[in-house]
């Protein structure tokens, strides 16, 4: 697997899932996994045996296997799902070194930015590269039933394209020039 669709909502209509199926069409399926917390029995991380558990061992798995990732979130309170919080602190090391996007679903415009602090810790801490590009749709896009609309589809196609592109770059051989 070379790419995964991490959906983090808990929520049985969740929108950022609807955003994340919407973006796996755009990627390979052979090389694309998407994982759904809401199936996933996930314990509460505790630092101690939840790093134990089968799921943690699994989600640790399919993390250190993929090489990007992209991180489809609601934004609760200003920041991501406390289920895309919980995930990153069970997993930790396996972020290491990897292409992270987000894809985000809001209530409204006003929490643009609440992916930079879960973001700014996994590049500090993680060294992720992380997509200088990323999707955010309030609700309002939205509407009575989840409609992906032209722009949003665009921005979608577009982050999906940027993790693709970015991906492969890195996973070149680095070139070793000799000093003098």
């Amino acid at each position: 697997m070379k790419y995964l669709i991490l959906s983090c909502s808990l929520h049985p209509r969740s929108l950022s899932r609807v955003l994340g199926r919407h973006l796996e069409g755009y990627l390979d399926p052979a090389e694309t996994a998407f994982v759904d917390l809401m199936e996933v029995d996930l314990p509460i991380c505790d630092g101690g045996a939840a790093y134990s558990h089968p799921e943690t061992k699994r989600i640790v798995e399919q993390i250190t296997a993929a090489q990007g990732i992209i991180i489809a979130s609601p934004i609760y309170n200003y920041d991501l799902s406390a289920a895309a919080k919980n995930v990153l602190e069970l997993s930790g090391r396996a972020w290491a070194d990897k292409v992270v996007g987000l894809l985000l679903a809001a209530g409204g415009r006003g929490s643009y930015m609440a992916g930079m602090s879960f973001l700014n810790s996994m590049m500090l801490d993680f060294h992720t590269f992380i997509l200088p590009r990323f999707v955010f749709a309030p609700g309002l896009v939205f509407g009575e039933e989840p409609m992906i609309d032209d722009e949003l589809d665009r921005r979608i196609k577009e982050l999906a394209e940027e993790l693709v592109r970015v991906t492969e770059a890195l996973a070149r051989p680095k070139k070793t020039e000799e000093l003098p």
